[in-house]
């Protein structure tokens, strides 16, 4: 239940930023479920990868590569999905990074109301 509660916070947060970013494109609440279930897997599967191959520049820029990993899991995810669109890597860089923002303050106060 938890994974689905995600996967909709997700959704409604990627279907948002759509409407405020010009250069990142969702034509539907649908693909945005269908896109914040790739990123899952994605993330899942290969970032991990990604992770592990760029480990030493990541590293020497104390951790600020993952947003560029980020950034390549949203271009990605641009390839598999049709009806979502990034006009490029700056837009999937400010994508993802306020993706990741917003979702990660609306689970944190999640957590709050349980305990």
């Amino acid at each position: 239940m938890n994974f689905i509660m995600r996967i909709i916070v997700t959704s409604i947060v990627a279907f948002g930023l759509s409407y405020i970013l010009s250069g990142v494109h969702i034509d539907t609440f649908t693909t945005a479920i269908v896109l914040a279930i790739v990123l899952a897997i994605l993330n899942a599967i290969v970032k991990p990868i990604l992770i592990f191959i760029t480990f030493p520049i990541t590293i020497v820029t104390l951790g600020l590569f993952l947003f560029v990993i980020n950034a390549l899991i949203i271009i990605l995810a641009d390839k598999f999905i049709k009806g979502f669109a990034v006009d490029g890597f700056w837009w999937a860089l400010l994508f993802s990074f306020l993706l990741s923002i917003v979702t990660s303050v609306l689970y944190k106060e999640k957590r709050d109301e349980k305990d």
